[in-house]
């Protein structure tokens, strides 16, 4: 039991030190200038958005960058998306409204929406945009110029999360959590293991040369964290990409409210872990009741230690996601208990293949 106390000791002490490391190459838009004119090609799948994306739009319409055009891919939406970003079209040119004619066979909804998006599009550069974000005026042409920079043809975002209820701020802070406590940022475009790769479909930026090549959402029809696994798979071909967080640039209200949250989360927590459950279930374990194993195993200086590491980690984590460090604190036994929860809910819904995301079923 000795022995085990001290690795999840030490499993704290490493946390803490990618924690660190992901503060201190935090990316910022400082003093960074392009000689990009190219034409970006703004990308959003719609789904029922009709609360989110005429405000998307309007930030669109309000960038410093100007020489865009806006693709919205109408997902069989059945409430007013297609009808609002129509009128909106008839004013601005660089709009276009597609609607779908149906999923085809083999496809998840919103990997066909991003193909059929991509066939649209005309620009230099492809980003995909959820439509629930928000993003500030400047933020096309400072990530256009932070991927000519570093010769990227992937750059992606985990935008700063939006919370409203309890329910959320017991369950979305646990993304970043696992994010930051496991991954170091910078090795996501310094190192060239697959392993080490991250991305977020809320906000991807492609070379358009190196995403016609490969076509990545055909590439990935099937497969519910396609974001991710592009990540990857661009990474095992020698491109290079980049992923990045903690920017007020472009934020986000992810999830409104607990349930959900956990049905949101339940889709995607496992491939955090490489796609292994045991790995999953091994973090939670160990950073949920690891305290105990401490504090009946090692020295009272020691287990004071580790709870010292452990909030530190935490606080230097809301710092890095522009999240309350006191409502983290707060509320730090029901978002383990929430991550639990989520594992919980993965297997469940991989053992009787009924996971299902806005109104389809996904398996």
């Amino acid at each position: 039991m000795i022995y085990l106390a001290y690795f999840i000791f030490i499993f704290s002490v490493v946390q803490m030190i990618i924690a660190i490391i992901n503060l201190l190459f935090k990316q910022v838009f400082v003093n960074i200038t392009t000689n990009f004119k190219g034409l970006v090609s703004v990308l959003i799948p719609a789904r029922n958005e009709e609360k989110n994306i005429a405000r998307l739009i309007k930030d669109l319409q309000e960038q410093d960058y100007q020489n865009i055009e806006i693709i919205i891919f109408n997902d069989l939406s059945s409430d007013n998306t297609a009808e609002i970003v129509f009128e909106l079209s008839k004013l601005d040119n660089r709009i276009k409204l597609i609607n779908s004619d149906g999923l085809p066979d083999g496809w998840l909804g919103k990997n066909f929406a991003c193909h059929s998006l991509s066939e649209y599009a005309k620009g230099d550069c492809f980003l995909f945009l959820d439509a629930d974000v928000r993003i500030s005026k400047d933020i096309i042409l400072n990530t256009i110029t932070i991927s000519e920079k570093y010769v990227l043809g992937l750059l992606s975002i985990f935008p700063t999360q939006i919370m409203v209820t309890t329910g959320e701020w017991v369950t979305v802070p646990n993304m970043n959590y696992i994010l930051l406590s496991l991954l170091p940022l910078v090795l996501v475009r310094k190192s060239k293991f697959p392993s080490l790769a991250a991305a977020n479909g809320q906000f991807m930026l492609f070379n358009s040369v190196k995403y016609r090549e490969i076509h990545p959402h055909e590439k990935m029809k099937k497969n519910r964290v396609e974001d991710i696994e592009i990540a990857r798979y661009f990474k095992r071909n020698n491109i290079k990409i980049a992923c990045i967080t903690g920017l007020r640039a472009i934020q986000c209200r992810m999830y409104e409210g607990f349930n959900e949250a956990v049905n949101g989360f339940s889709k995607n927590v496992i491939t955090f872990f490489g796609n292994s459950f045991v790995s999953a279930i091994a973090f939670w374990l160990l950073t949920t009741f690891g305290f105990l194993v401490v504090l009946f195993s090692l020295s009272r200086f020691i287990f004071i230690l580790y709870l010292l590491v452990f909030i530190i980690t935490r606080v230097i984590i809301s710092v890095i996601s522009h999240q309350n460090i006191l409502y983290n604190l707060l509320f730090l036994i029901p978002q383990q208990i929430a991550l639990g929860l989520f594992i919980y809910k993965a297997l469940i819904n991989k053992l009787k293949k009924q996971y299902e995301w806005k109104g389809r079923r996904l398996f």
